[in-house]
């Protein structure tokens, strides 16, 4: 590696920073969405609101790993994790207020309680299922760059994802749902979930890719992880 890319590797360009802010909204509001379920048309089946927006987050993920390396997606997903437990907090603290004065406001104060109660159960769920599951997505996106020699993008980018959402759902929706629904119901979700979020993934596949070159451009860098230690606590 040059001087000059391993000094672009050493700096937040303004390019990491946009992909950290992306990362880190997709997942705040996917712990907002969560309790939001839906039906899938006809069928006997149902996903969390989060799916609209939390995939991004993963996509996010692959594109940081491959450009930037495993080390600097740690750290985004560390500020991502604390942002979002900094929102459940406050969250919280709301609902814990007085009731407004006018009896016209009532029924939405009653509606943001009811939702933002969920919320630092969720971020917990998160908490945990987040970190195990996009640390799994970002090591075998690593890893797999590796092996390959930095060749065929796309079927890294679905087997890592694959791998880190599986995690992250078999964690994420039990503590989630578990008590509020059957457990049937909850493995249900858990395999609709990842299903969904897999085909996002490679429906989204071609604009991942074209994002990914154009940030290696951008950047002037493509980071292989040789001798990195994947230890997620390790930020340096």
């Amino acid at each position: 590696m040059s001087i000059k890319q391993e000094s672009q590797r050493m700096t937040l360009s303004v390019t990491f920073v946009i992909l950290a802010t992306v990362f880190t909204v997709c997942l705040i509001t996917s712990n907002i969405f969560v309790p939001r379920t839906w039906k899938l048309w006809s069928l006997p089946l149902q996903l969390s609101g989060a799916v609209v927006i939390f995939p991004i987050s993963y996509i996010v993920n692959d594109i940081l790993t491959e450009v930037y390396g495993y080390r600097k997606a740690q750290l985004v997903i560390w500020i991502g994790l604390a942002m979002s437990g900094f929102v459940a907090l406050m969250a919280q603290l709301v609902t814990m207020l007085p009731d407004p004065i006018y009896p016209e406001n009532k029924a939405v104060a009653e509606s943001f309680d009811s939702l933002f109660r969920l919320v630092p159960r969720s971020t917990i769920a998160s908490l945990v299922a987040f970190v195990v599951g996009s640390n799994i997505n970002a090591l075998v996106m690593s890893k797999m760059k590796i092996a390959s020699k930095g060749k065929g993008f796309g079927f890294r980018a679905i087997l890592s994802t694959v791998a880190g959402e599986l995690t992250d759902s078999l964690i994420f929706f039990p503590i989630v749902f578990i008590g509020t629904m059957p457990l049937k119901a909850v493995f249900s979700i858990v395999l609709t979930q990842v299903a969904a979020k897999t085909l996002y993934e490679i429906l989204i596949l071609p604009v991942t890719a074209a994002a990914v070159r154009k940030v290696k451009k951008i950047e002037g860098i493509d980071t292989f992880d040789n001798g990195i230690s994947y230890n997620p606590f390790r930020l340096s």
